[in-house]
């Protein structure tokens, strides 16, 4: 792999100064080319991308957004490649938000929901179907310690929802805790536990206080878990009554920009949640089933055991299925009123989501993981030393954050150099995500049967957009 960036000098350049050496520079090195893959597309004969750009905007909501300044008409997947309505393939590097695990139309997961969509499409819960015991059981045997009932919902807000209601449930108070930079949702009650402006309306949003992110890179402490957790035991100590409901995190902070909380921070956080009367709750939403390569769920990088724990997006690879994981005890506060879910364990979603461990187990995609994730990073870090415009390189196994900045020294993000990269690597073939609160994080989170091949072309790719600046 060959490294062509040069150091870019700490120099303010307006905006058309920018684009224009932005442009100048790509001529100059040679474009990096897509890995060969063995598959053609079906020919596309549907409506097109201005046709399809209309109607929704004329049908659906206006908060909906898309990516890029020409949006793609995205009509086929196969594995970790896309491709638009002209057939050209692009490397999906975000995995749809994060969510296919196995991979694009998977077999096994197609052929899962095929057969069971022969037989029986929906039926509920308030009938017995060997399709959720046998999902349930086997996502309780991925779990740790007693924390082995199972709810089945539609989505990761679904989910964190019902977290918290057990969590309020269970303890007897009320007050939430949170971290800043989070997210956990967009409902009417999950846009209180998350913690980025740009996701929140202004409404009521319930007794959730956020404390000081542990973040290693921006965070006021740098890599000092204590000095984070000391933040959490002065909330409760000043904040309210000495008794919380709960703590709700994200090991790998997920749309605020692939944040690893600092080391030790969970260990030491859950033990003065519990010592206030509250119960810890994970949001595995995006780390989950492997995607860390050092381990299955990303609360075992800390080193601890929640009390609950909240699932969605890769246990689906693409199916509308979430779940809640909890202990005995804590379920048992739900017996007391009717809790239900009309969609929650459908047989379909349950048959899909089976046959997504079951791949995950079988293709070893954890240790995949942890093998093409290491190789990754490293090729970033060098990357990182020819381009002075990338502040941080961090993350491990396929759950990877590019922080892109003007000054290293003052972190200040690089906002627009940000879009213009992230609009070239879209024309180079690559599909990456974009997160934290000013937009200037590459979110590297792609498909789990993503190869070595496919990660020295996009860290091509990205040395191909920064050559020159």
């Amino acid at each position: 792999m060959a490294f062509h960036g040069k150091l870019i000098r700490k120099t303010l350049i307006s905006r058309s100064q920018f684009y224009g050496l932005f442009r100048h520079s790509l001529s100059s090195v040679a474009e990096p080319k897509l890995p060969p893959f063995d598959y053609e597309p079906k020919p596309y004969t549907g409506p097109r991308v201005d046709e399809i750009l209309q109607k929704r905007k004329r049908f659906l909501g206006p908060s909906l957004f898309y990516y890029y300044q020409k949006p793609l008409n995205i009509v086929e997947g196969k594995m970790q490649y896309l491709f638009d309505e002209n057939g050209r393939r692009y490397l999906d590097a975000f995995a749809g938000i994060v969510t296919v695990s196995c991979g694009h139309c998977h077999p096994d997961v197609v052929n899962a929901v095929i057969e069971q969509t022969k037989l029986l499409q929906h039926a509920t819960t308030i009938y017995l179907h060997h399709a959720i015991a046998e999902f349930a059981e086997a996502l309780a045997a991925k779990m740790p310690g007693n924390l082995k009932v199972v709810y089945f919902v539609n989505s990761g807000t679904e989910a964190n929802e019902l977290a918290m209601l057990m969590a309020r449930l269970y303890s007897g108070n009320h007050g939430m805790i949170a971290l800043r930079n989070a997210y956990h949702g967009g409902s009417a009650g999950t846009i209180g536990l998350t913690a980025l402006n740009t996701w929140k309306y202004p409404i009521p949003q319930g007794e959730i206080h956020h404390v000081v992110n542990p973040d290693p890179y921006r965070g006021a402490f740098g890599p000092d878990g204590a000095r984070y957790a000391k933040d959490v035991q002065d909330h409760i100590d000043f904040g309210t009554c000495g008794k919380v409901a709960g703590f709700i995190a994200e090991t790998f902070q997920g749309v605020g920009g692939a944040v690893e909380l600092a080391p030790g921070y969970l260990k030491m956080v859950y033990d003065i949640v519990r010592k206030a009367g509250g119960v810890c709750i994970a949001d595995e939403v995006q780390s989950g089933f492997g995607r860390t390569g050092s381990h299955y769920w990303g609360f075992e990088t800390q080193g601890v055991i929640p009390d609950i724990v909240t699932m969605a997006k890769g246990i689906g690879n693409g199916l509308p299925l979430g779940a809640v994981v909890t202990t005995p005890e804590i379920a048992s506060v739900m017996a007391q009123k009717i809790q239900f879910n009309t969609f929650g364990g459908n047989p379909v979603c349950s048959s899909g989501g089976l046959a997504v461990l079951n791949v995950l187990d079988k293709e070893q995609r954890q240790k995949h993981c942890a093998d093409v994730g290491s190789h990754l990073i490293e090729h970033l870090k060098a990357l990182q030393k020819s381009h002075e415009i990338i502040g941080d390189v961090r993350g491990r196994g396929l759950m990877i954050g590019v922080e892109l900045v003007t000054d290293r020294e003052l972190n200040t993000p690089a906002k627009s150099e940000t879009t213009a990269i992230f609009e070239k690597l879209k024309d180079l073939g690559v599909l990456v995500g974009k997160g934290g609160l000013h937009g200037n994080v590459f979110r590297i989170k792609p498909p789990m049967c993503f190869t070595k091949e496919d990660a020295d072309f996009l860290v091509d790719a990205i040395d191909y957009a920064l050559s020159g600046m």
